[in-house]
């Protein structure tokens, strides 16, 4: 059995199945699929302009004016999508709170279920900040961090790497809804080339040293 496969069956015991396939299915596929961490847009990288960022375990407010039935308090799922009573399922994660107001506004103009009518999104609980952080480091386990916090503090409250971990192949694993593996080396991470040392995490990220 490979390294890779072995490092696979590690993961198991602390990631579910679709996350679990990506890793294994390095075996056949070198790393497997990915995309570097500076092709992907800039909003997933680090809030912009100073606005939060809706992930999995936050919790919002809803406010459809003059349509009380819509309105309300919900939660992000750890799927990235909260439900609104007659509209269902919207996406949130990865929108800022006025983002997902006018991705709601949209879909009721979409549906006839209220044209024209104005939508606000507040922010009322803010989810902690907790990663996991799996494969080659000295302690794998589920960590609570900074609000803020990137890579580089992930794996320092993981104990740093194992003697066989490969500094070139650095993921972050994130659902925005999509399952998506964000890759980076350590080298670009504290040499601070690119946007490595940039890359914020979120709440359900997922950080794997192969």
């Amino acid at each position: 059995m490979s390294d890779v496969a072995r490092r696979g069956r590690r993961y198991v015991a602390l990631l579910g199945a679709p996350v679990v396939l990506l890793a294994t299915g390095a075996c056949a596929h070198g790393t497997g699929p990915f995309v570097w961490v500076d092709q992907i847009p800039e909003r997933d990288v680090a809030p912009v302009g100073g606005e939060y960022r809706l992930g999995p375990g936050d919790v919002v407010t809803v406010q459809v004016f003059s349509h009380a039935e819509m309105s309300g308090r919900t939660k992000v799922r750890d799927d990235g999508k909260l439900s609104i009573p007659l509209l269902g399922d919207v996406v949130a994660a990865g929108l800022s709170p006025s983002a997902l107001a006018h991705t709601v506004e949209t879909e009721l103009g979409k549906q006839n279920l209220a044209v024209g009518t104005r939508v606000t999104v507040a922010l009322e609980e803010r989810a902690p900040l907790r990663v996991s952080v799996i494969g080659e480091v000295a302690r794998p386990g589920l960590f609570a961090l900074d609000p803020g916090a990137g890579v580089a503090e992930a794996l320092a409250s993981a104990g740093g790497f194992t003697e066989f971990a490969h500094r070139d192949r650095l993921f972050v694993v994130r659902r925005q809804p999509e399952l998506v593996r964000i890759r980076l080396t350590y080298d670009d991470l504290v040499r601070a080339r690119g946007r490595a040392a940039e890359l914020r995490l979120r709440p359900g990220d997922v950080v794997v040293v192969e």
